[in-house]
């Protein structure tokens, strides 16, 4: 394999450890320098000085995009514009107006990816321009939007990814008892808004079946088995035999999204919660640099048990192996492996449709599981959406959609479109003052908007 240069965009955000670590974790994959690039000196600091406690490639950070780029093999963009605070402005404006604004879905995904898509075509163009060789591995939310809006600078070079599809199987084959790697799963949707259609044995597996019958309505059928996991528990065996898949656990905000609103405005987002945690981190860990290393660690064990807090019962906990388990920094590092010369994978990622899903447009940005190579994802066909799957990534898209051309046309009216089409606002009065407030809190962005 050739050796690899990359480049975290994002560099002084919050889980750079967990990509480093993963990194040096890789023996196969040779990784010969990281650069990290933010546009906050002080974040950067923080995270050096957390790496430095870490085994291993040399590591160098940057305020300059440009010196980022350039000569890099990979780019991992993880950015947040507006930082936590504009997340938490983003949710809490929503749930005063009585709708979700989680921050990739609904009020809130919008209002993000009004302000990110500028930002994220920026930099696409000055990958193409410095690293046009590199491949661009997209984690900065919201990811399906963003890497479509990405995809029209870098092309096929540009690949979007999360961790959810991957933990929603890990949890279902590990109810039916059966290991992920003795399974093909039909899973498909957009980010954030997918579902697990089919799990059949592969190749020998010890549940394998003739004809390689499908376990999921096995799954589904068995009450027990549901609750032994977070999916389970929070949909419920009625709703997920009605539907015959298990959703992503981000579809809570559109199954459930008037019991949601009503409870989340009354509590502290976890937008609010992020924002005042991570300001202490930043705060304590800039203070006692010797000591980062520890406080980040004690940082995220917090965080990853508040991760969707709101749609788990109340004193449910999140489930241990989730906890301990690979996230994104583990689908993110066999993708680079798979692109860079390894050997070739079958992973859910976020990628041009094609011909994959029928229904959709060739060049809507789905998820789905498709066979890694050194060219690059390709797209394995799959049975149509169902009509009710289809209709709600149809809807969800095209307000995601509209935010892309109001940024790139520059228009309010297209932006106004994106709220007033987005199936979890439903009110032409809400989406005006929705897309008021986030103007409001960013002249910069009103006055591109005409």
């Amino acid at each position: 394999m050739a050796v690899v240069r990359l480049a975290i965009l994002g560099g002084g955000g919050f889980r750079v450890p967990l990509v480093y670590r993963a990194a040096a974790a890789r023996t196969e994959l040779d990784i010969d320098r990281v650069v990290l690039y933010d546009d906050d000196p002080a974040r950067l600091a923080v995270m050096q000085s957390v790496l430095r406690a870490d085994a291993g490639p040399p590591v160098s950070a940057t305020t300059d995009l440009d010196t980022a780029l350039r000569g890099v093999d990979v780019v991992f963009s993880a950015i947040r514009v507006g930082g936590a605070a504009g997340r938490a402005a983003d949710e809490r404006r929503a749930l005063d107006l009585g709708v979700l604004g989680q921050e990739t879905v609904g009020a809130g995904g919008l209002a993000f990816g009004l302000r990110t898509v500028p930002v994220a075509l920026h930099i696409a163009r000055r990958i193409a321009d410095l690293a046009p060789d590199a491949w661009t591995i997209n984690f900065t939310n919201p990811a399906g939007m963003i890497t479509e809006a990405m995809r029209s600078v870098l092309g096929e070079r540009v690949i979007g990814i999360c961790d959810s599809p991957v933990g929603l199987i890990r949890h279902a084959c590990r109810a039916l008892g059966v290991a992920v790697q003795d399974v093909r799963c039909d899973y498909a949707g957009i980010n954030h808004l997918g579902w697990l259609r089919a799990i059949r044995p592969i190749g020998g597996g010890p549940r394998a079946a003739a004809g390689g019958d499908d376990l999921l309505p096995q799954l589904l059928a068995d009450d027990a088995a549901l609750a032994t996991f977070e999916e389970g528990r929070l949909f419920g065996g009625p709703l997920l035999r009605a539907l015959g898949s298990l959703p992503n656990e981000y579809l809570a905000f559109y199954y459930m999204h008037r019991d949601l609103a009503a409870s989340l405005a009354a509590t502290h987002t976890r937008g609010e919660l992020l924002a005042a945690e991570q300001g202490d981190f930043y705060a304590a860990a800039s203070a006692d640099p010797a000591a980062a290393h520890a406080l980040w660690d004690s940082a995220r064990a917090r965080r990853e048990e508040t991760y969707l807090a709101e749609t788990r019962h109340e004193g449910e906990r999140r489930d241990a192996a989730d906890l301990s388990g690979g996230g994104y920094q583990e689908v993110a590092l066999d993708l680079i492996t798979a692109l860079t010369g390894g050997p070739e994978a079958e992973l859910i990622v976020n990628v041009p449709n094609g011909s994959a899903l029928a229904g959709l447009p060739d060049d809507v940005v789905v998820e789905l599981r498709c066979t890694v190579d050194a060219r690059g994802a390709h797209p394995i066909p799959l049975p149509p959406l169902t009509l009710h799957e289809l209709g709600l990534v149809c809807a969800v898209r095209a307000a995601e959609r509209a935010v892309i051309d109001a940024t790139v046309y520059g228009s309010r009216e297209l932006a106004l479109r994106a709220f007033a089409v987005h199936p979890l606002v439903g009110s032409p009065r809400i989406a005006r003052r929705l897309l008021d407030g986030v103007l409001a809190d960013y002249p910069g962005l009103a006055e591109s908007l005409r």
